[in-house]
């Protein structure tokens, strides 16, 4: 009997000081651990093709294809922090107490950081559709750098002061050896439910249901003028196709992004993870991290640029000499 109930401890060796392990048979532990590895290890290959992809091809460096930069980069990261999921889903935390407040503070980090670049993302669209002419002007690639800058510096610095506490003495909040846990003041909770779920869930779809308005009557414009344009408004015509076309591939990002985040924010913010059993909260974790696996997926569906540029870096063609002044596009 003992040696069951030291099975079940974190820390056998701690006895009562000890957490307890989540008790699962050993084959659906097993089947977790081969799912979340292998989705962690296709997201890191995945977006790290995107990241590489966009920073190496200067054709690439567009305003829209930075922000998309900045995704890949925080969903990269997404990726290599299943890992550590992976290690708490048992319900033990093996390694030191600063490294769990440095987990979370990386994780509250990334996924407001996400949550800002898909707000930029939706402004570019935005300004794309409804402000054509002055979108060149107006939105630069050194006009997204600053913006996404301000994003990641933004995050970093509201993260850290939401875990100042922990930051400041880490494991206070543990009840036992072998727990991870971070504590937020109420105050800080709620500002963090504003700003890093409710505005800018708002903020996205007030400004995709403008866009989409506008967009459909533009769709039905060009159709309704198509066949009395002239040379010059054929340009015209195409270079607006090209922009729906644009607005359709970020819009799929972008539901699939809302799809994946919400259960998740819905679950931690209203203290439903309390009352869920430890599956049910691990698939609505799972479901929020798979979204940064299935990013790259939908770029390499809607753009060109992306399976060619991801040929030309398996091939090692990436490696020649004047390869960032290829065409992709």
């Amino acid at each position: 009997m003992n040696t069951l109930e030291e099975t079940e401890l974190c820390f056998p060796q701690l006895l009562n000081s000890s957490c307890r392990k989540t008790m699962r048979p050993h084959s659906v532990s097993l089947i977790i651990y081969v799912i979340l590895s292998a989705i962690s290890l296709i997201t890191m290959i995945l977006n790290l093709l995107v990241i590489i992809s966009i920073s190496h091809y200067k054709q690439l460096h567009t305003p829209t294809n930075l922000l998309l930069l900045s995704l890949a980069v925080s969903d990269f990261f997404v990726g290599l922090l299943m890992f550590f999921q992976i290690m708490l889903i048992d319900g033990c935390w093996f390694l030191s107490d600063l490294m769990c407040v440095l987990y979370f503070l990386l994780d509250y980090v990334i996924t407001s950081a996400s949550i800002g670049t898909m707000v930029l993302i939706s402004v570019d669209r935005y300004v794309a559709i409804c402000d054509p002419l002055h979108y060149p002007s107006k939105v630069t690639p050194k006009t997204a750098n600053i913006c996404i800058s301000m994003c990641w510096i933004g995050s970093i610095l509201f993260q850290c002061l939401l875990l100042k506490d922990n930051l400041q003495q880490p494991g206070s909040f543990n009840t036992c050896f072998g727990e991870c846990v971070v504590v937020v003041s109420y105050v800080g909770g709620i500002a963090d439910v504003l700003l890093s779920f409710i505005g800018p869930v708002t903020v996205i779809v007030v400004l995709y249901l403008r866009v989409f308005v506008v967009a459909v009557s533009q769709a039905r414009a060009m159709r309704s003028h198509v066949a009395t344009v002239t040379i010059q408004g054929s340009v015209s015509v195409s270079a607006k196709k090209s922009e729906l076309k644009a607005f359709k591939s970020v819009s799929v990002v972008i539901v699939v992004f809302l799809i994946c985040l919400c259960p998740y924010f819905c679950v931690t913010v209203t203290g439903q993870d309390a009352l869920l059993n430890s599956s049910s909260l691990v698939s609505v974790v799972c479901l929020f991290y798979f979204n940064s696996c299935l990013n790259p997926l939908i770029y390499a569906l809607f753009y060109p640029w992306f399976r060619k540029s991801m040929k030309l870096i398996i091939t090692l063609q990436i490696l020649k000499p004047g390869s960032c002044e290829a065409s992709i596009l």
